[in-house]
């Protein structure tokens, strides 16, 4: 983005590019500029969604060997060194299961009717070694989890490499805009306005899978992520000197 206001240098006869936009402004001529800084990283985490889904005849059976197969879970992965904080709840549902009657000669067709219950139960866990989270998910379908969700990565300190990419996007604009003001035949003064704006997250990688089908271990390729900061400057501006 540029935004490039001067009324002192259109009335010195300066041709400027098309890109820069023309604002009067009595007191200031300004030069507006953003950059992008970007830092890529490693991913160092493993966002995991699983859970335990059991059906039965009854809502309390379902209940009961729903509440069996996740307590053995979240053990096994308390016993792997995933801290409490590290585990939460994301969804929990019981569920009639339905079966619907073949519809008549007639067209009508008779109310479904309710087989059993459905009970499920999920959980993010937050895996801070990528490297062992192929055999701890490995472990836990085997104790009772039958369905992952999903799995994302991210980087964990993101707020250090978020100010690295500030820092990159600032160094950006110091070099831009002494191009501008070199070509345009302008010096720079002062900074009047910092603005950092939207941050850009990357697409996470994800997978989608029943654990029924996984084999022994699980592999993951974390990728890289980057991390992404847009700065935008504005600087007072004035004719070079001739």
């Amino acid at each position: 983005m540029i935004a490039f206001t001067r009324p002192l240098l259109a009335a010195a006869g300066l041709v400027l590019l098309p890109a820069m936009a023309f604002a009067a402004d009595a007191a200031t001529a300004t030069l507006t500029l953003s950059a992008d800084g970007v830092v890529s990283a490693t991913p160092d985490t493993a966002i995991v969604s699983l859970g335990v889904v059991q059906e039965a005849e009854t809502a309390d059976a379902a209940l009961g060997a729903n509440n069996t197969a996740m307590n053995k879970t979240l053990a096994a992965l308390k016993d792997a060194g995933v801290a409490d904080r590290d585990i939460a709840t994301s969804s929990f549902t019981i569920d009639p299961v339905l079966v619907y009657p073949p519809q008549k000669a007639d067209g009508t067709q008779e109310a479904p009717k309710i087989t059993g219950y459905r009970v499920s139960n999920a959980v993010t866990v937050k895996l801070r070694d990528i490297a062992k989270a192929g055999g701890l998910l490995d472990k836990v379908i085997r104790v009772g989890a039958n369905e992952v969700r999903g799995v994302s990565f991210t980087v964990d300190d993101q707020d250090s490499l978020m100010d690295e990419a500030r820092v990159a996007a600032m160094k950006t604009l110091e070099t831009r805009a002494e191009l501008y003001a070199k070509t345009g035949g302008f010096t720079l003064k002062r900074i009047l306005a910092v603005s950092e704006g939207a941050q850009d997250r990357p697409p996470v990688p994800m997978m989608m899978a029943k654990a029924a089908s996984m084999a022994d271990a699980v592999p993951f390729a974390a990728g890289e992520q980057d991390i992404r900061a847009t700065v935008n400057i504005t600087w007072e501006i004035e004719p070079a000197a001739r």
